[in-house]
């Protein structure tokens, strides 16, 4: 391998040229119209073989009866074909052929976001998926707009966090490339086991989704706040939480997921009630932060409004484009001349009687 790039090496040179035709690959013609020269020159060469010169240079009075042929009479189509190979040669090299290097850079600031998601007892009901409760519905499309924004092709992927809260707020997962890290957290989350653990606390939650984002450097800074109820605890509430992550330069989406409100009946049996909530809070906050708020009533709304905030919060770009050539010219052009020569110097030598 070393060898092989060694060679190209020497057969390269950084060029000027700009790549005009493709050839194949990494190659390109730099003077493409040159190749024109190739017919007329072919044309040129056979009429010089065939001219009537050669006719009249014949000594008529040899014996008409076929004599032995020499080794040179023999190999004399080795220079017409050494000139014909030269030509071609020559013509290539006069379209320069080029290897054009090609460059992509993107600049790109990423967004560093972090899902907060409720995982509060009111989690456990089926009614955005018969199949699943509120919580895994909510796992699988929180986790497959992760994986989107962290395995970004063109360079530009955003560290995501995870942050679960009921009562109380915790940070499972610092902000991370890490796609399997990640879902690896996610797919851990579990509903409160303890009724000291239960509430929907949504003003702590934002609270230290804030403190979390103190420590971020990233200059576009996002909180996607996930819950299916009102908050109901009040030591730090909706309205103040909001305020500091303003101050704080973080936007906010807020969403509100689930169908039904579930309420027991006369018999103490929860029944989902067509009963709307108070999203006053949420509401407040997405709009103080600068971010909006969602209402997701089944999956596929759920699904729609995480690929909305992945619309509004795209990252922006800038892609430059950088081509560098290099001339192969000499591949072509050194061959040739010395092609021409061993002809020439054939033709004047052993194949000058027998050319």
């Amino acid at each position: 391998m070393n060898a092989l790039l060694l060679l190209q090496t020497v057969g390269e040179q950084k060029g000027t040229g700009a790549a005009e035709w493709h050839v194949w690959g990494d190659y390109y013609l730099a003077n493409p119209w040159c190749l024109a020269v190739l017919p007329v020159g072919i044309c040129l060469f056979a009429w010089g073989r065939v001219r009537a010169g050669r006719a009249a240079a014949r000594v008529s009075f040899l014996p008409a009866a076929a004599l032995p042929r020499s080794w040179p009479q023999r190999l004399t189509w080795l220079v017409a074909t050494a000139q014909l190979v030269a030509l071609l040669l020559a013509t290539v090299a006069l379209a320069r052929p080029v290897r054009a290097n090609e460059q992509r850079t993107v600049d790109a600031e990423g967004v560093d976001i972090l899902c907060a998601v409720d995982r509060s007892g009111s989690m456990q009901y089926p009614d955005l998926d018969p199949k699943l409760n509120r919580l895994e519905v909510v796992k699988q499309v929180v986790g497959a707009f992760a994986a989107r924004r962290m395995k970004d092709e063109v360079g530009a992927q955003d560290n995501v966090g995870l942050l679960v809260f009921a009562r109380y707020p915790e940070l499972l997962c610092p902000f991370t490339l890490d796609v399997d890290a990640l879902t690896g957290f996610l797919k851990s989350v579990e509903l409160v086991k303890y009724e000291a653990e239960d509430g929907t606390a949504i003003g702590r939650a934002l609270a230290k989704c804030v403190a979390v984002m103190r420590e971020s450097k990233a200059k576009s800074k996002v909180v996607v706040l996930l819950t299916d109820g009102e908050n109901n605890l009040d030591d730090i509430t909706p309205a103040a939480a909001a305020k500091l992550a303003a101050e704080a330069g973080v936007k906010v989406y807020t969403i509100l997921a689930g169908k039904f409100v579930y309420q027991p009946d006369v018999f103490g049996r929860l029944r989902p009630m067509q009963q709307e909530l108070d999203t006053t809070d949420l509401e407040l906050i997405a709009k103080e932060t600068g971010g909006r708020f969602f209402r997701a009533r089944d999956e596929a709304e759920l699904e729609k409004t995480y690929a909305e905030i992945e619309r509004l919060e795209r990252t922006p770009r800038e892609e430059r484009r950088f081509v560098e050539t290099f001339d192969l010219y000499r591949w072509f052009l050194e061959p040739a001349l010395a092609l021409y020569l061993l002809a020439w110097i054939s033709a004047s030598t052993w194949a000058r009687r027998v050319a």
